[in-house]
């Protein structure tokens, strides 16, 4: 005969009361900054950094230049 154990507890506790859930659906300011995080491979990076450094634009603006063109070839 199979014993059946009872279920394991975990450390999270209790979840908290609806009144406590606030604000957790709203969205971000239009003007506000959330990061993107991906991982690159360090050659990458220091080709990347090293660019933006040389034409005096951040890495931010790249990526978002970039990102442009591709949204305008691929459509």
């Amino acid at each position: 005969m199979t014993k059946i154990l009872p279920p394991q507890r975990t450390s999270k506790g209790l979840p908290p009361a609806p009144v406590q859930v606030v604000h957790n659906l709203d969205r971000a300011e239009a003007g506000a900054m959330k990061p993107l995080n991906f991982k690159v491979s360090p050659e990458f990076h220091r080709e990347f950094k090293a660019y933006a450094a040389v034409h005096g634009v951040s890495m931010l603006d790249i990526l978002k230049e970039g990102f442009a063109l591709v949204k305008q070839r691929r459509g």
